[in-house]
């Protein structure tokens, strides 16, 4: 903390530092999503796919924070475009599960490379010890923002 800075003073200009450093990351990957041809919240559902193995829609709804209905026609768009494929559930043939498929796997890795390479080339104009110690400050933070949404 700046020495004349007190913690009300800190505190604001932590939280309005992180916000936009996170509005420009949102920014930059909104404009590598448009060479994709695919929307945020289609990435962000690949992403879930991948982390959780084959959900159901009201589980993918839940993870992302959305109504059945929405992340039903999110599913529909990218079941057209290939992305995912419902399957039944071998042990309950009630249940659909939605399985990402490798043109969705793959497009993941191509716009994570891309984001990835955009924030290495910002990166590198901060010298390693501050990058390690960026790190392990926002690993720590949010460990404790987990804790506290659950």
């Amino acid at each position: 903390m700046e020495n004349n800075m007190n913690v009300s003073e800190y505190v604001a200009e932590l939280e309005w530092l992180l916000r936009h450093v996170s509005a420009v990351i949102r920014k930059r990957g909104r404009e590598i999503l448009a060479d994709f041809n695919i929307t945020p919240p289609q990435l962000t559902a690949l992403q879930v796919l991948q982390r959780n193995g084959n959900i159901t829609i009201g589980e993918l709804g839940e993870k992302m924070y959305l109504a059945y209905s929405t992340a039903t026609d999110l599913i529909d768009r990218m079941e057209r475009n290939e992305l995912v494929q419902r399957i039944r559930d071998s042990n309950d043939r009630r249940v659909v599960r939605l399985q990402i498929l490798p043109k969705g796997e793959i497009l993941v890795d191509e716009v994570i490379a891309r984001r990835k390479q955009y924030l290495a080339g910002i990166l590198i104009e901060v010298n390693e010890e501050d990058r390690i110690h960026l790190v392990e400050s926002l690993k720590r933070l949010d460990e404790i923002m987990k804790a506290d949404v659950e």
